[in-house]
């Protein structure tokens, strides 16, 4: 059997994945005040084991006011950074690998319930606090209308990503990665249906994220990894589709990003989305096509064949999981027994390798992936 591409390192700035896998940045929900818990030490010692190529910690509010939720980590003080740096030492202390940081603002979408309460917009008594935005439009019935933010507030924003990314640096990431989808801040900013400014910020929509963009160029390290994550459509009529998601991608190379991760979809709350397993891979396709930058694909990919056939046929340099992850945290390691490669497995957990179990005949408790 060749050498499957997915076990193959890639070269971002200047940093090297051993693999082309990808843990997600996953929220999870249970921060206090913005700041890591016992409950993200185990997040991420876990996938620190995982064999990924790059873990990159869940999406990071750059202001208070830019958490999705009260449980939403952040990195805009000196109390969230300790905090971060107490989980990111237990990962160094694990393993060598990259590790990176979504950082993000989550616009009219802030001040919210996690999915597992609901999701819903924080009611009065929930202590909700007031969402900001390109233009005053909700993101839906039930939710509040944001604050239409003014040309000194969206330079101040500016600001507070290009101070998160200092604190990222010190904290010592290899990789930042700027949350520009999913419906959040940037994303917000991109997309004629929740953009309807009439000054500069809404006749040229990627003004805003290219100015963010530009500026955490400048403030990080180029020696370290600068990608973003992008949508390719907002599966709605009238909204930003496959073509825009180029044209920012082209802009962002231009600026010196390493990389791409073309998702799609959570703009509005009536979006028709046709889930399906890989259903974003041609997206990511598309802009591997028609750009130069290193693109990732994401969305349902679940097994090592699917993942490999991705890499390996050109559609993507590099596969990034999140369910799969969450559902099996060694999803690496049986992904390479299934392809006959042998990945680094920390000591104390050696014996759970193939060759290690006593008896040839004794079948594995799991079969692999």
């Amino acid at each position: 059997m060749p050498h499957p591409e997915l076990f193959t390192p890639i070269d971002l700035g200047g940093i090297t994945l051993p693999n082309r896998i990808v843990v997600s940045p996953m929220c999870q929900y249970s921060a206090r005040e913005g700041r890591m818990t016992d409950w993200h030490l185990m997040h991420l010692g876990q996938f620190a084991c995982s064999g990924a190529g790059l873990f990159v910690v869940e999406a990071t509010g750059v202001t208070p006011e830019g958490r999705i939720s009260h449980g939403c980590t952040g990195l805009y003080d000196d109390a969230t950074e300790q905090a971060m740096a107490r989980a990111l030492a237990v990962y160094r202390g694990i393993t060598r690998h990259p590790v990176g940081i979504q950082l993000a603002h989550a616009g009219r979408k802030a001040s919210a319930h996690p999915p597992f309460a609901g999701g819903k917009a924080l009611g009065p008594g929930e202590s909700p606090w007031q969402t900001a935005a390109p233009s005053s439009i909700a993101f839906g019935e039930g939710w509040p209308v944001p604050h239409e933010l003014a040309v000194s507030e969206i330079h101040s924003l500016r600001d507070s990503f290009v101070k998160a990314t200092a604190r990222a640096k010190r904290l010592g990431f290899d990789a930042v990665e700027l949350h520009a989808a999913h419906g959040y801040l940037l994303h917000e900013f991109l997309s004629p249906l929740s953009n309807q400014r009439n000054d500069s910020y809404g006749k040229n929509r990627m003004q805003f994220p290219l100015e963010v963009a530009a500026a955490v160029r400048e403030a990080w390290p180029k020696e370290r990894c600068l990608g973003a994550r992008i949508s390719a459509s907002d599966w709605a009529e009238g909204g930003a589709g496959p073509e825009d998601a180029v044209a920012y991608a082209r802009e962002l190379e231009r600026l010196g990003f390493d990389y791409v991760c073309v998702t799609s979809g959570a703009l509005v709350p009536h979006a028709r989305i046709p889930v399906s397993a890989g259903y974003q891979v041609p997206f990511a396709a598309k802009v591997k096509k028609e750009t130069d930058i290193a693109v990732r694909a994401v969305g349902l990919i679940v097994r090592p064949e699917q993942a490999e056939q991705i890499v390996a046929s050109g559609q993507a340099d590099m596969v990034a999981l999140a369910r799969g992850f969450l559902d099996d945290p060694r999803w690496v390691w049986h992904a390479a027994e299934h392809f006959g490669v042998r990945v680094e497995v920390p000591p104390p957990y050696a014996r759970t390798r193939p060759d290690q179990w006593p008896g040839a005949q004794l079948a594995r408790p799991r079969e692999t992936v």
